[in-house]
């Protein structure tokens, strides 16, 4: 056909169909395969025998497949073009580097360009910029950074700007600024550049001086500069240079918020919590977006305001249209708004909307929905979701592990780790944290071991969350050494690595070593909140030291701290067990608990017992029945009383009215782990296997204690 046309007479017939194509709307894959018969016709006609054709119908082609993604084709055409020309490089380096699937296949042909003994230029530079930002790929960046430099591109207007997005993308904020600071006069897009670099890496500061020097250099921001820079102050909690923002874009006559702006605007307030300014800015919303709604829910569930979300949600249906249609972002907003709410009149009926909306596989929902669950107690409804959920990421296994831990379930929870694991997914410093708190409850030192060991392998030795779980967990197993040997790895630990190494060494009777840590932590600068003053109270009572225990109360009342019903407990039980009977019923008479707790006058009466002072026992019995007149336990502690004394008619006829009181109850537990294997004991249990070993241990204890009590000290042994 060549032939006889001639190449000159088909040249621009080939051109005009490719410029025809690039401006057609037609669906791309029509455009494409139109543009690959075009590229049939310019290989027949390009014969040895045929003049070769011009190099800007190679372009245009070049330009047609790479607008459509067409990458593969662009990359055959240009290897099989003769003599390609900078420009055709450019426009296939340009398509590469914007996908970052291709963005290998960039640094490749930048260096076909050098090796066609063509110069690049800056939009070669650029090109190969960005495909090392898309990559994140900093050494590949600083060596283009250096062609740059060597070629005398730097003084150009678009290669600094590239370098800027390039630096910001690898996350060497630092480098990004230097690259700034030498360009001679920045353009918008450059100071919008550096000062997103700024906000997204949290250089909060420095954003915020580059907006001033901005201003002061006459430049107007846009409303990109100043959304960047407000969804800086809303990540820091910022709320003092989030309102300056907000009174420089009042005054300013110069722009006309938008409604990204508008909505930048709502989410700083909403981050900051201030939502009372974010309401009266989202109502001076012309028309608001799902954006703006999302935000708002949001809002006001960061401040746990949880009818107020359900009343927005309740508005946005009300005005719901297509573009409106509440999506995953404001379900899962809404109900972690509602977890704090009662799950039937919020929680489900959100969950039935969810349902309702085709959301109900959106693993995002899911995960507040099981969160909620199991912030109302309901970890039966919280497992069917779960069970439900075809795909579960590693959050919903992490939300299973600490939902159930913070119940108490603690078997569960690490049941469910370790199915987490089993199913390939990574442990995060949550799913661990959740795990060794779980074996911390549980008393398992094994498996608390066997979980450091996960903590060192995956790498989250170092995270003061999971190593305030690891002193917790040795704490509470009674493994005093290897609780103080990670509290000595931290740097700066916090005050639950504080409370639970005061905590382990008061519980398991070496109060002074608590009493030492505590000093310390005061001298540290920490401020001890109730928990600390639980442990100290705890350790002052286990071993009768009422001085110390009353010095550390009233240092709890001058820290502001209201004493809760374990402070009143630790207390009574110090004040009974000394002998201060008096004192310690002065104290339960000034508790907020003594009505509520019968527990407190329980404690007393055990003591009374002990004493047996008849007079204040039967005062302390006669509290605790009229909240429980069915109580077993204090009338069992009653009977024991009174057979202290004697008075066996009083008893019998208490011991009268406890069998009447008798119904079936399921025993308490008792259990403990030696060599590997979990012994487990119940009241009036003759089934385990060593019950006899144990009898005679137990007499053994008893007998030693008998010799004590006499002054004795040559201690029964077995043989």
């Amino acid at each position: 056909m060549s032939s006889r046309l001639g190449f000159s007479n088909l040249e621009p017939a080939l051109a005009a169909a490719a410029e025809a194509l690039f401006r057609s709307a037609s669906p791309p894959r029509a455009v494409l395969r139109r543009a690959r018969a075009l590229h049939a016709l310019l290989a027949v006609s390009s014969l040895p025998s045929a003049p070769r054709p011009a190099t800007f119908l190679v372009n245009q082609l070049l330009a047609l497949y790479c607008r459509h993604s067409a990458v593969a084709d662009a990359l055959a055409l240009l290897r099989s073009t003769p003599y390609p020309s900078v420009v055709s490089y450019n426009t296939v380096l340009s398509a590469l580097s914007r996908a970052p699937r291709h963005a290998p296949q960039a640094f490749d042909l930048f260096r076909g360009l050098y090796a066609s003994g063509l110069r690049p230029t800056a939009p070669s530079l650029c090109a190969v910029l960005r495909a090392a930002g898309a990559l994140r790929d900093g050494r590949a960046g600083a060596a283009a950074h250096s062609q740059a430099l060597a070629l005398g591109f730097l003084g150009s207007d678009i290669v600094p700007t590239a370098l800027l997005q390039m630096y910001s993308g690898c996350g060497s904020s630092r480098d990004a600024n230097q690259v700034f600071d030498e360009m001679t006069t920045p353009d918008v897009v450059a100071w919008n550049c550096v000062m997103h670099c700024n906000v997204r890496y949290g250089y909060l500061e420095r954003a915020l001086r580059k907006f001033r020097q901005m201003v002061s250099f006459g430049l107007v921001p846009t409303e990109s500069t100043l959304s960047s820079v407000l969804s800086g102050c809303g990540r820091s909690r910022d709320s003092h240079h989030g309102r300056a923002l907000h009174g420089w874009l009042v005054k300013s006559d110069e722009l006309d918020p938008d409604l990204p702006l508008q909505n930048a605007l709502l989410d700083m307030y909403c981050c900051c919590g201030d939502l009372d300014t974010a309401l009266r800015v989202f109502q001076r919303i012309e028309i608001a977006d799902l954006v703006s709604w999302n935000t708002i829910i949001a809002g006001f569930s960061g401040v746990g305001d949880g009818w107020s979300a359900m009343q927005a949600f309740v508005q946005l249906k009300a005005v719901s249209c297509k573009q409106l249609a509440p999506d995953e972002y404001t379900f899962a907003a809404v109900v972690s708004a509602a977890a704090v709410l009662p799950a039937l009149f919020s929680g489900k009926p959100l969950h039935a909307a969810v349902i309702k909306a085709g959301w109900e596989s959106s693993v995002f929902v899911a995960n507040t929905l099981i969160n909620m669950y199991f912030t109302n107690e309901e970890p039966g409804s919280a497992q069917i979701l779960f069970d439900s959920i075809t795909v579960k990421d590693v959050i919903m296994w992490t939300e299973m592990v600490a939902g159930h831990s913070a119940l108490g379930e603690g078997e569960v929870a690490l049941k469910y780790f370790i199915s987490m694991l089993d199913k390939g997914h990574k442990v995060d410093n949550f799913s661990l944290s959740s795990a060794l708190n779980s074996t911390a409850d549980l008393a398992g030192l094994k498996q608390g071991e066997m979980l450091h060991a996960q903590v060192v392998k995956s790498g989250h030795e170092g995270n003061i969350c999971v190593s305030g779980s690891l002193v917790d967990m040795y704490a509470k197993n009674g493994a005093l050494g290897g609780a103080h040997s990670i509290f000595c790895t931290i740097q700066k630990p916090d005050l639950k690595c504080w409370n639970s190494m005061i905590g382990g060494c008061g519980n398991h009777g070496d109060s002074e070593m608590a009493f030492k840590l505590f000093d310390d932590m005061i001298h540290g600068g920490l401020q001890p909140d109730h928990v600390t003053y639980i442990s100290l109270l705890s350790a002052c009572s286990h071993r009768g030291l009422v001085n110390k225990g009353k010095l550390y109360w009233f240092r709890m009342m001058n820290d502001g701290i209201v004493p809760g019903f374990k402070h009143y407990t630790s207390m009574v039980s110090l004040l009974s067990r000394t002998g201060l009977l008096d004192e310690a019923v002065n104290l339960i008479n000034g508790s907020p608990s003594a009505k509520r707790y019968p527990e407190l006058w329980r404690i007393l009466l055990s003591s009374c017992v002990t004493f047996k002072d008849l007079s204040i026992g039967v005062h302390v019995a006669q509290q605790a029945l009229e909240q429980d007149p069915d109580d077993m336990s204090t009338l069992i502690l009653l009977s024991n009383l009174y057979a202290s004394l004697g008075k066996w008619d009083n008893v019998s006829e208490i011991r009268r009215r406890v069998r009447g009181l008798m119904t079936e109850k399921e025993p308490g537990l008792s259990w403990i782990e030696l060599k590997k294997m979990v012994h487990v004991f119940s009241a009036d249990d003759e089934c385990h296997t060593q019950i006899d070993d144990c009898r005679d241990e137990l007499l053994r204890i008893k007998a030693n204690m008998e010799l004590l009590d006499s002054g004795e000290h040559d201690l029964v042994s077995n043989d």
